[in-house]
């Protein structure tokens, strides 16, 4: 089989049989460089210990996790698609012809991204970019690369955007893998790493001007550095590594076309 050009959103198929009557999907979980498997960002942060307030939440919902956090993940890849097809110069709108396209509170957050793009017009670089890093063997999507000015200083950064309830020390994680998977791809050094929380209690802008913000988001920056973010990443790691000795993915393999003998 060989490789074919397929749509972005089924961007997980591997390959394509010359009759297009098989598919080879890889784990989502892996990506695929130079002929090696690293494993996600992501997937290598679900190591990270999920502390006591998950432990406390999980006995307050129950059995109802699962649910909770599939419908939350996929409001998150809703408002993640909104905001590139935004960034790509597509109009969205959330009705047609008088009926709702969109559930209100992920149009409501999409708002939000777009607040902070028309209140500080950042300079696009890079939007929804596979990163990776050979020297820690890891890959993922960065949301964001831009420049922003403010105060007539430009800097480059590299931006998340996140629609949970909570930040997470993991978030800061993320962000500084992202910055560093970022200068040994493009060999720029990132000014910035910033989680965009589009589900913030923000009242509005910062009068001060000193922060990013603006009614329900905000930009958050990791209290720690780059390097300790980094060092605690590599930690993480150590223990991914532990229980995953072996990283290849699992692959399913189907048919495209199926028809009853009669």
């Amino acid at each position: 089989m060989k490789k074919r050009n397929i749509k972005k959103s089924y961007n997980r198929i591997l390959e394509i049989s010359e009759d297009s009557k098989q598919i080879t999907l890889p784990d989502a979980r892996y990506y695929r460089r130079n002929g090696k498997y690293y494993p996600s960002i992501t997937y290598v942060l679900s190591y990270y210990p999920k502390g006591r307030h998950f432990q406390d939440w999980l006995k307050k919902v129950g059995y109802s996790a699962d649910w909770i956090v599939k419908k939350a993940g996929e409001e998150g890849t809703q408002v993640h698609e909104m905001i590139e097809d935004y960034l790509n110069g597509k109009e969205l709108q959330f009705l047609s012809n008088g009926i709702p396209m969109y559930n209100p509170d992920v149009w409501q957050m999409f708002l939000r991204f777009v607040d902070f793009w028309e209140t500080y017009n950042p300079t696009l670089v890079e939007a929804e970019v596979h990163l990776f890093s050979d020297e820690i063997k890891v890959a993922g999507t960065c949301d964001l690369v831009c420049e922003i000015e403010i105060d007539g200083k430009t800097e480059m950064w590299i931006i998340d955007f996140k629609t949970s309830n909570h930040l997470q020390t993991t978030y800061d994680l993320q962000g500084a893998i992202y910055g560093k998977c970022y200068e040994e791809c493009y060999g720029k050094t990132v000014d910035r790493v910033g989680i965009l929380w589009l589900k913030s209690k923000s009242r509005g802008e910062d009068k001060s001007g000193k922060r990013i913000k603006g009614k329900g988001w905000e930009m958050y920056e990791s209290k720690r550095t780059q390097e300790e973010n980094i060092d605690i990443f590599n930690t993480v790691k150590k223990l991914f590594d532990l229980e995953n000795p072996k990283h290849s993915p699992k692959f399913t393999e189907f048919k495209t076309t199926a028809k009853r003998n009669l």
